[in-house]
């Protein structure tokens, strides 16, 4: 057990670490900008050369700016998940949220020539797709909500979680098949998962969402804390369960879901992030593990981001797989260095 003194010196350490990390991150490219004009274009200063600045704000700043606030929503939500369910491997994607979120976005694009021009139109958008995807992760997250009541087992619920995922991947498998080439290439671009792509109205509906997902997080930090001793110490104390976890669905929903539709799925995050903030920070109390979670989620993207740019190439790899492959070791050695991870 730590502190709070200690937690204020933690917190610093991360804020400072992930503004390096930023401005590292905006970096990198195949154009090189000194670190001097690009702190110079971050305070508002004219840059030396106005190529550098293009450079600088209509790519590197908003996709740096998305990897934050990416890795902000999937932490988070993983977070939530973990202590609705009381099990340490509930995640957004392990759960199945993210299936749902791609299983709506995969209706939009893959079939898409089945619906009214109008419609298609406006679902082929930023806000159609983010819709799409919230919907489709809303009801997963429902679904297996409806199962687990009937469930006591937890390791039960992720195996559900598990069924979904196989279940919307089977119906995305069939969408494909009937699908045309050019759907079909949009869709698999899209299931690599690229915070590249978006524009600056993208990046501004992704900061309003996951701030939206994260303030009702935020409303629910007590509520949270009373859920690690179970639902009946909950409403023991007061907590008026019903209302919570249906602020909480709402929460991740909305986080994986814009998440998703807007970068595509993103795996790990949402499962590792919350265990390495209790490493770190040493408690349960969630008035601090959400917003350690919640700096770690920004960090661990952004390094990955970092990555995923190979430094000294003009080529880009796919961020879900560096996710999964610079996340899978580390989630190996907390469980290996914990031997028995507890809520």
């Amino acid at each position: 057990m730590i502190n709070s003194f200690q937690h204020k010196i933690l917190f610093s350490i991360l804020i400072i670490l992930m503004v390096t990390l930023f401005i590292f991150n905006i970096s990198l490219g195949s154009v090189t900008i000194p670190t001097n004009e690009i702190i110079k274009g971050l305070i508002g200063q004219r840059m030396e050369k106005e190529s550098w600045e293009i450079i600088l704000f209509q790519f590197r700043f908003p996709k740096a700016i998305t990897a934050v606030f990416v890795g902000f929503g999937l932490s988070i939500s993983g977070l939530l998940m973990q202590t609705l369910f009381r099990n340490p491997l509930a995640g957004p994607y392990v759960l199945g949220l993210s299936s749902g979120a791609s299983l709506g976005v995969a209706f939009v694009i893959l079939g898409s020539t089945l619906l009214p021009a109008t419609i298609a139109t406006f679902f082929l958008s930023s806000y159609g797709l983010t819709l799409a995807s919230a919907l489709g992760s809303f009801t997963v997250l429902s679904a297996v909500l409806i199962v687990a009541k009937r469930l006591k087992d937890t390791m039960a619920i992720l195996i559900v979680g598990l069924m979904f995922s196989s279940f919307t991947s089977a119906i995305v498998s069939i969408l494909s098949y009937f699908s045309t080439a050019e759907q079909l290439q949009k869709y698999t671009f899209w299931s690599l998962g690229s915070i590249s792509n978006l524009s600056w109205k993208e990046v501004v509906i992704l900061i309003f969402l996951v701030s939206f997902g994260i303030l009702l997080s935020i409303l629910v930090i007590k509520p949270l804390n009373a859920l690690l001793l179970g639902e009946r110490y909950a409403k023991s104390i007061g907590v008026n369960f019903k209302k919570t976890r249906f602020i909480i669905i709402i929460a991740t929903s909305v986080l994986a879901g814009s998440i998703t539709a807007l970068v595509g799925p993103i795996a790990f995050i949402g499962l590792a992030i919350p265990h390495m903030a209790k490493l770190f920070f040493k408690t349960s109390n969630h008035s601090i593990l959400l917003f350690g979670t919640l700096l770690l989620g920004g960090i661990l993207m952004l390094i990955c981001d970092s990555i995923a740019q190979l430094p000294g190439s003009d080529l880009t790899l796919p961020i879900n797989a560096i996710t999964s492959i610079f996340g899978a070791p580390i989630i190996i050695w907390l469980l290996v260095r914990k031997r028995k991870i507890q809520l």
